[in-house]
């Protein structure tokens, strides 16, 4: 087992005039990012992978592929699944077949995708946005060819900024899909933290995104005064059916990602994704520049972000 090894960033406050305003999303299909080789013989080429579109991942995929895009000697090219499952298989195995050099999959999905495609290869494998590398099988000896950044969130802060902005509420909504691997960590960990200080909560999972809606005003109907989601893709790709939701009845929804706020989020101290892809780029430089991959352990962000949206401020 490889030891962690923490990347401290610079913490980021911002009260909002307005929604966020977050560079990221771009085009999702093939691309390439590239200024030709003049450094070396063999340019190292980069494939960048995301399982849909929001403005995290995109967020992510567009730093990662600007930082190496100053690289002469890298060339990058990204695709996505949009959503589709087999096709994120098929993608990966494509990337396989071409042998590129490396691969850096976005989110705990993905990343687990390219872990069961490259099994027993030595392609290195620099995963971005995996809450919690362990539960998703991504460390340990059979994984000597892969590291990466965890977008792991403290789930005691986001807790104590509830009682910041909401000194008297009495019971937390907690909102994940059951099939992410990276937001069913998040919300353990939440929970756990509500159990250890007496504080009451609600849960409530869904599978797709049709599920939202029926999700958010169940826990509502159940008295919750705020909702939390994590690291969540699915959701955080249908932020405006959520925020509709919640705030028709005055509940603020609190969540993982400075992105998510932007997209109409209350408030998060969470990850700054701008951060994290720097990090990733930085790891694929040493890798491209002879640097094992062994020898370099996963980062997991230390510092968090703190954000608030005044325009969803103005609804309570």
């Amino acid at each position: 087992m490889r030891k962690f090894k923490k990347f401290v960033s610079t913490a980021i406050i911002a009260a909002m005039a307005g929604t966020l305003c977050l560079t990221g999303c771009g085009s999702n299909s093939s691309s390439e990012s590239s200024t030709g080789s003049s450094k070396s013989e063999k340019q190292v080429t980069v494939a960048v992978v995301q399982p849909m579109s929001h403005t995290s991942l995109d967020q992510i995929r567009d730093t990662i592929t600007s930082e190496l895009g100053k690289d002469d000697n890298i060339k990058v090219v990204t695709d996505n699944a949009n959503g589709d499952t087999a096709a994120l298989s098929s993608i990966i195995e494509n990337y396989k077949s071409e042998g590129v050099d490396i691969v850096v999959p976005i989110a705990t999905s993905t990343a687990q995708t390219a872990k069961s495609v490259y099994d027993g290869e030595d392609t290195p494998i620099v995963f971005a946005a995996v809450s919690d590398p362990e539960a998703a099988g991504l460390t340990g000896e059979d994984c000597a060819n892969i590291t990466g950044v965890s977008n792991n969130i403290p789930a005691d802060e986001i807790v104590k900024l509830i009682a910041n902005f909401q000194p008297d509420y009495k019971k937390i909504g907690f909102l994940y899909t059951s099939s992410e691997t990276n937001s069913v960590s998040t919300i353990t960990a939440a929970k756990k933290y509500c159990d250890d200080n007496n504080i009451a909560y609600e849960e409530s999972s869904i599978s797709n995104v049709s599920e939202l809606q029926t999700a958010v005003e169940s826990l509502i109907s159940k008295g919750v005064d705020a909702l939390y989601t994590g690291n969540d893709n699915t959701i955080a790709s249908a932020m405006a059916t959520y925020t509709d939701a919640a705030y028709a009845k005055k509940v603020p929804i609190y969540c993982g990602a400075d992105s998510m706020v932007a997209d109409g989020g209350f408030a998060t101290v969470g990850v700054n994704y701008v951060q994290l892809g720097k990090q990733v780029a930085d790891m694929v430089e040493k890798i491209a520049n002879g640097e094992k991959v062994s020898d370099i352990p996963y980062e997991t962000i230390s510092d968090y972000a703190k954000y608030v949206n005044m325009q969803a401020v103005k609804q309570f």
